[in-house]
């Protein structure tokens, strides 16, 4: 084998993968995952895909059907509505924990979190800003030190970009930056203030304040999505 030669990709390596589709909203709600073509794209065999369609399954951002195979999630308002709730139920535990552990640089990267996503924003790069959005909660919810919250909200957050693909505001789907570069981005400051501080109630308020207005933003009557090529969204590069 040369030196040059691509290692092969783990199940975890395909998972993340697909995992970092759907959170860039490159796999829309409700496309068909074709086992055939996803074993082509990631130049693996056919049953080296479906545990990992099973995966996505038991974490809710893939709808496995008898005979019909695999499909991105299309979440109802009910599933929706459900996910902002549990959000806000065990976010705040997430952000007080945080505080208690926080080190400046983990200060300093929530930062440079919503830099980022300001500046994608404004560039109306809104699939980018999204993901930084969830990274932010995210990096949070990782030096929170509970696992098992953490691995909750990973599959909330997974869900979330789903929602926010169908269920957005037509102005956030197209890219409106004075429609979607401020308010976002002032409340992960906000917020972050109150980590400074170490005002664990106050932080743990900002972010049920920032979640529920989310929520409020979505709007129930969603638009079709072209369904992406798996191959060339997935295929290892030459």
């Amino acid at each position: 084998m040369s030196s040059g030669a691509a290692l092969p990709l783990s199940d975890g390596d395909i998972y993340e993968r697909m995992v970092s589709a759907i959170l860039d909203h490159r796999l829309p709600p409700g496309t068909k995952l074709v086992e055939d073509k996803l074993a082509g794209a990631f130049g693996v065999s056919r049953t080296r895909i479906r545990p990992v369609l099973v995966r996505l399954a038991s974490e809710q951002v893939v709808t496995l059907t008898p005979h019909r195979g695999a499909t991105i999630t299309q979440p109802t308002e009910q599933e929706a509505r459900e996910v902002f709730e549990a959000r806000r139920l065990i976010e705040p535990t997430l952000v007080a924990l945080f505080i208690t552990h926080a080190s400046e640089a983990d200060m300093a990267r929530l930062k440079a979190c919503i830099d980022e996503e300001e500046s994608a924003r404004l560039a109306g790069d809104v699939r980018r800003a999204i993901r930084l959005s969830g990274d932010f909660h995210l990096h949070i919810a990782e030096r929170a030190g509970h696992r098992t919250l953490g691995r909750i909200l990973r599959e909330l957050v997974s869900r979330t970009s789903l929602i926010l693909m169908r269920y957005s505001a037509p102005q956030e789907r197209l890219g409106d930056e004075k429609a979607t570069a401020a308010c976002g981005c002032r409340e992960h400051r906000a917020l972050l203030d109150a980590v400074g501080l170490r005002d664990a109630p106050e932080a743990g308020r900002r972010m049920r304040g920032h979640l529920s207005r989310l929520e409020s933003q979505l709007r129930f009557t969603a638009a079709a999505d072209e369904a992406p090529d798996l191959c060339a969204l997935f295929a290892m590069p030459a």
